[in-house]
């Protein structure tokens, strides 16, 4: 297992829910760890709660100049993880094109954009966070399937094209995260204790449960062009 002390951790997304974990199990791990988002104000609150060792910088990965510009800096990085984009629910008859458009840029793009632009070491990786819609998909849900597939996909082209820089993907299931703070509190709680019912963990997933895949993935040396299921066993139920 390859050793995170005084390796330097770049956390897109890092200000929030699985990012954030994932950064504070880096630092945990002896990292220097720079978290990355939009928003400035979230950055700063999450670099408080982070302590020493931890830093933020303010990237829109939607903007193809930011994203150049972020990474032609002197900051070189060991360990990038992408932790981002959301949107794109909604039956595709109904959903604006805008919309659609909006959601791919946010995530897909998004991680292209940061493939294409970050320099790393031969003994570095590059690790995506996807989604289980990618193989268990859910009615009003199709346009987020095929985003998060498209990112398990370009995962196994890159791990080919960056080696031996190795890339990988994790996907997580339902997680409790801010991203389900968007339903009304009854159904949010409504969705977590169907899940805690029926998956064989019995539990919901936290965030830190997916931090912990995405540590695996960067410090396991033999491990590039994976798609990683942290799920809870939903796989099993849904028979894929």
């Amino acid at each position: 297992m390859q050793s995170l002390v005084n390796k330097k951790v770049l956390v897109v997304g890092g200000s929030s829910g699985i990012g954030l974990a994932t950064a504070v199990l880096a630092l945990k791990a002896g990292a220097q760890v720079t978290i990355a988002s939009r928003d400035r104000a979230r950055l700063d609150g999450a670099v408080e709660k982070l302590g020493a060792g931890a830093d933020g910088r303010v990237l829109d990965t939607t903007d193809q100049a930011s994203v150049d510009a972020f990474f032609k800096t002197d900051a070189k990085w060991d360990h990038v993880v992408t932790s981002a984009g959301a949107g794109g629910r909604g039956f595709l008859p109904e959903l604006p094109m805008d919309r659609a458009f909006a959601a791919m840029d946010a995530k897909f793009w998004g991680y292209f954009r940061i493939a294409r632009a970050v320099q790393l070491p031969p003994d570095g990786s590059l690790t995506f966070v996807s989604g289980q819609l990618s193989q268990i998909p859910s009615r009003g849900a199709t346009l987020v399937s095929a985003i998060n597939a498209a990112i398990e996909g370009m995962t196994r082209g890159l791990a080919l094209d960056l080696a031996p820089t190795r890339v990988n993907t994790i996907c997580p299931g339902v997680i409790d995260t801010p991203l389900w703070d968007q339903l009304p509190p009854d159904a949010r709680k409504a969705l977590y204790d169907k899940q805690a019912e029926t998956l064989l963990t019995r539990r919901i997933g936290q965030p830190e449960d997916v931090a912990e895949a995405i540590l695996a993935a960067m410090t396991n040396r033999f491990m590039t062009g994976t798609v990683m299921m942290v799920e809870g066993g939903a796989g099993l139920l849904s028979g894929y």
